[in-house]
């Protein structure tokens, strides 16, 4: 009997050969802990007010499967390209909001702070999104830390296995690029 794991694994593969119906079989298989990452993203945002963990996950998993011809390299892969998605997702929308309705500009914060997305918060998700992408400059694989253990909520072993460096590299990748983004949004406040 294959693991639940094997499945999304073997659907990914399914998907990738060209199979457009796995996309539906491979769903039901994700949803939960897609569904997991989105709450964690908007965790704290007021009903009805912006987007929802439901409608962000129907939004990053349609982004992700009609993609043409992603090399997936199984399921934390496909998670770690969710995470992505959806952080894009909510940034898009930050930035829209602020010029829509704070007409741009924004005050930079702590990292931890940016943590609860609510309108009040798109500038906060803006600037943190402005020195990841100036972190990403400088250390890309220090970037993809951050967002991996940050916005996708992995865990340190499994960025390990998804980089291909060992458990210590990323501690030690996750730990200075918490540092240089504290300077970072410090530096811009």
């Amino acid at each position: 009997m294959q693991t639940a794991s094997g499945k999304v694994n073997a659907l990914l593969d399914d998907l990738q050969e060209g199979d457009h119906a796995a996309a539906s079989r491979l769903f039901p298989l994700v949803y939960r802990e897609l569904r997991r990452l989105a709450a964690h993203y908007i965790r704290g945002e007021k009903p009805g007010q912006t987007i929802q963990p439901t409608e962000l996950v129907h939004e990053a998993y349609l982004r992700l499967v009609g993609q043409e011809r992603i090399d997936w390299h199984g399921r934390t892969h496909f998670f770690a390209v969710a995470a992505t998605s959806m952080r894009r997702i909510l940034v898009d929308r930050a930035r829209r909001k602020m010029a829509e309705r704070h007409g741009g500009g924004g005050k930079k914060i702590p990292l931890e702070a940016t943590l609860l997305f609510s309108p009040e918060k798109s500038r906060e998700m803006v600037a943190l999104d402005d020195a990841l992408k100036r972190l990403e400059a400088v250390s890309p694989r220090q970037s993809r830390v951050v967002e991996l253990r940050f916005f996708g909520g992995l865990e340190m072993e499994d960025i390990a296995k998804l980089e291909g460096v060992s458990l210590r590299t990323v501690k030690r990748d996750w730990s200075v690029a918490r540092a240089w983004l504290h300077h970072e949004i410090a530096r811009g406040k």
